[in-house]
């Protein structure tokens, strides 16, 4: 009955948003809870929606001061002369535009942090996009196809650590063989990249092309941009900032909130000019926000009232027992809707403890069952539980529902790759 109810419960939030009968944030809230209503735990609502606000509080507010901060690097133009690198080094081609964006996607993907990896490139490529008129949907689809496969399965990015965790892995048995296919995953995604840019070449109109080169080749197309002593300091403040992330010295919250600080206080002198800079970047600091706070309700219900575990535990039984063996193919398929929904604590922690027990029956090591589960993370980045996805949209202007539309064939296109190549490597064995 809870499988039944979780998997119409699921299905009932793509519809009414992929077909824009209500909006993301109104139906991530009320799917949920009229399926607890339905399965008579209406009086456990509360409990359940506080346990996932709980969940995903330090996300939203980590994404608030993320959205400030690089805001703010934005309004000073810390970014321009990155721009106009690329500009010049692209000639205005739509296809370099592309894959160029694909290529930094993955380099700062390395990171780690989704948020972090989404600002760098939006600042860098969605100004191009805007000015030759390209769809900013690839954008937004690459951004976040490099970033479920890079900051997905590398140890230090967040969900893979998960598991390394929970399942008591050596990070670096893990980590080995998952680099060959993380690798031909990375080369599938630029190759997903020229063809999206081969196609926006076509349809940019000539004349309109012809002329942006002629303003590149100029020097026309750009604005002087003075490097004074203040963008000297944005840069190293963010380039610190990116080195104690990565590091790990504080929490990121942390970082963020004194990063923002001490920027503003540099950077914009007068109290009432730093008010009017948090009302303007709070248009976009404040949807994010509200739409995190709302997957975390949708992910308190689901995993509280134990749909997730009865969804989980119904696409188990569905293996017969001959089969066991394919187990960590299995987990990399099921992986994929499990991963688009869910968020990664209830995935990590729920469900892959209990593919892992089931592999050991057959002697399948649970390294195998945790890189079968990060091949799921190219969808978590596209899902309703992610709440970098959030920031991405914001950041290029586009509904949950368009982008998914864009985003879902490519991403399920990349990650059947990425099984693909676990399988010819060995990452994952189906023997």
């Amino acid at each position: 009955m809870l499988a039944v109810l979780g998997f119409a419960t699921l299905g009932s939030f793509m519809l009414l948003v992929m077909r824009k009968h209500l909006s993301a944030f109104t139906a991530i809230m009320l799917t949920p809870i009229a399926a607890a209503l339905v399965a008579g735990k209406g009086t456990q609502l509360g409990d359940m929606i506080m346990n996932g606000l709980d969940t995903v509080a330090p996300t939203a507010a980590l994404l608030l001061f993320a959205v400030l901060y690089f805001g703010l690097m934005m309004e000073t133009k810390l970014f321009e002369p990155i721009v106009q690198a690329i500009v010049r080094a692209s000639k205005g081609d739509p296809v370099r535009i592309v894959v160029g964006t694909a290529v930094l996607s993955l380099l700062v993907a390395l990171d780690g942090d989704g948020t972090t990896s989404y600002m760098i490139v939006c600042s860098a490529f969605l100004p191009i996009y805007r000015r030759l008129g390209m769809n900013p949907l690839i954008l937004a689809t690459l951004a976040a196809m490099a970033l479920g496969t890079i900051s997905g399965t590398t140890p230090w990015g967040g969900a893979a650590t998960r598991g390394i965790s929970v399942l008591h892995l050596s990070a670096t048995e893990y980590f080995v063989h998952m680099i060959g296919p993380m690798a031909l995953t990375s080369l599938a995604i630029i190759a997903v990249a020229y063809w999206l840019g081969l196609r926006e070449r076509h349809k940019i109109d000539t004349e309109k092309l012809a002329a942006y080169k002629l303003e590149i080749a100029s020097g026309e197309a750009f604005e002087p941009v003075k490097a004074d002593w203040r963008m000297w300091f944005n840069a190293a403040l963010t380039l610190l900032l990116m080195v104690l992330l990565i590091m790990e010295v504080a929490d990121l919250l942390v970082l963020f909130m004194v990063a923002f600080v001490i920027a503003l206080l540099v950077n914009i002198r007068a109290i009432g000019d730093q008010q009017e800079l948090i009302k303007r970047q709070a248009a976009n600091a404040v949807p994010v926000m509200i739409l995190v706070l709302a997957a975390g309700v949708f992910t308190g219900i689901m995993t509280d009232s134990g749909m997730i575990k009865a969804m989980a535990d119904a696409a188990l039984a569905v293996v017969p027992e001959g089969w066991g063996n394919i187990i960590p193919l299995f987990t990399a398929i099921l992986a994929l809707p499990l991963g688009f929904f869910m968020s990664n604590d209830g995935y990590w922690f729920g469900v892959v403890p209990v593919l892992a027990e089931s592999a050991a029956h057959y002697g399948i090591p649970a390294n195998e069952i945790a890189r079968a589960g990060a091949i799921g993370q190219i969808l978590h980045m596209m899902g309703p539980t992610s709440a970098p996805m959030w920031v991405l949209l914001g950041l290029v202007k586009a509904e949950l529902g368009d982008f998914q539309r864009h985003a879902l064939r490519w991403g399920v296109l990349v990650s059947a790759a990425y099984i693909l190549f676990a399988v010819v490597t060995g990452a994952i064995s189906v023997t």
